[in-house]
């Protein structure tokens, strides 16, 4: 099984000592700002079983951005663009290209989560706004964060629409099926050389998060890279975000390509959850997204040396699991299944996790090695390594 550096306790030990002054009910939405979000919007159907949700744009009476809301389960992304140019959104554009711009989290109370984090010494990016229509009302506040990374905070409990305040309903004769797709399991931040505990501490000073896993760069590592990371998590352990910095290695890190090419630290790739991993990637390798390629052979011939006591609840047939390039990795308490997506924008930026937790908490230490050897042959392809 995989080597995890864990803090002093177990996972209810650490979660039971988070400062739950914040509590988040889990994940509204997650805005990406894009060039042309009309056609990012028919990319995330196509290729990822989307659904059409709402809008926002001149037909409603929004003169400065366009945006759409796309559907799977529980997941709610909002792609928006600007409308001229001297939408403030230009400027992201110019220096990230396509990115996560907003990291949304429901809230009981939207006022208070601002008040609480503001006075822990965040830096303001929406003082509470009530925002209203005949559904009822809606109040977002909002931090910034690492880069140009912000969190909104939604508070929905007085609201009976659609989405928020603005938008109507999307309507569509194109709703390609889902492709399984359940929840945000995590997201990862990249951020600068030297900068990752100062972002724990202000997950933990701010935010009342803790740190529950740690990698250090002896664990993460390749012949040729290496990185940093820690993983923080809200109190009820609802939210994580693992935040990586790069480490001192013989060639370029993926961390490094990702704040050279996005131009500073920001979203590196969402984690969404599945309940059937075989059935989604086949999906989305027939709907054209590209995926990591495999790891050799040897990987999946050690995979029952690796699970150990968890190969007798395995339901997957390893060969299936190969066939398709999904990585197996196991903790104390299961294993999970996970596979990467390539970058799914121009730069070698922002990409997916998809992920089935069988049991398992951990983030796949046990592949980060196969992992890692499969994104230092795109960079070497890229020209980036």
């Amino acid at each position: 099984m995989s080597e995890i550096k864990n803090v002093e306790y177990g996972l209810e030990k650490i979660f039971e000592g988070a400062q739950d002054f914040l509590p988040l009910l889990g994940t509204d939405y997650i805005e990406f700002y894009v060039g042309n979000a009309k056609q990012s919007a028919h990319y995330y159907k196509t290729a990822f079983g989307f659904q059409s949700f709402a809008y926002k744009g001149l037909e409603t009476g929004s003169k400065e951005e366009t945006s759409y809301v796309l559907k799977q389960d529980k997941i709610r992304i909002v792609l928006t663009t600007p409308l001229n140019s001297n939408s403030p959104i230009n400027q992201h554009l110019l220096k990230h290209g396509d990115g996560v711009k907003v990291v949304a989290l429901w809230v009981e109370d939207a006022t208070k989560s601002w008040e609480e984090t503001t006075k822990r010494g965040a830096k303001s990016f929406m003082k509470p706004t009530v925002e209203k229509d005949e559904m009822g009302e809606v109040i977002r506040s909002g931090i910034h964060t690492y880069g140009d990374v912000v969190h909104v905070f939604v508070e929905r409990k007085n609201y009976n629409g659609l989405f928020l305040p603005g938008f109507e309903k999307w309507e569509s004769d194109y709703n390609p099926s889902p492709v399984g797709f359940k929840f945000v399991d995590h997201m990862v931040g990249n951020v600068g050389w030297g900068e990752m505990n100062q972002w724990v501490k202000w997950y933990e000073d701010v935010m009342g998060f803790v740190n529950f896993l740690s990698f250090d760069d002896k664990q993460i590592h390749t012949e040729y890279s290496a990185l940093m990371s820690k993983v923080m998590s809200n109190g009820n352990g609802r939210i994580k975000f693992p935040i990586n910095e790069p480490a001192e290695g013989n060639k370029r890190s993926q961390i490094e390509e990702y704040l050279d090419f996005y131009e500073g630290p920001g979203v590196q790739h969402i984690a969404v959850a599945t309940d059937d991993i075989i059935h989604t990637v086949k999906e989305l390798r027939a709907r054209g997204v590209e995926f990591l390629s495999a790891p050799p052979q040897a990987y999946y011939e050690d995979i029952p040396n690796r699970l150990g006591a968890h190969m007798s609840i395995m339901k997957e047939n390893i060969s299936d699991l190969q066939d398709l390039a999904i990585l197996v990795d196991a903790d104390e308490e299961g294993y999970l299944l996970q596979i990467f997506t390539k970058p799914v924008v121009d730069r070698p930026t922002l990409f997916f996790e998809i992920i089935q937790r069988m049991g398992a908490k951990g983030f796949g230490a046990g592949n980060f090695k196969a992992l890692f050897e499969s994104i230092e042959r795109e960079q070497e392809r890229r020209g980036t390594l």
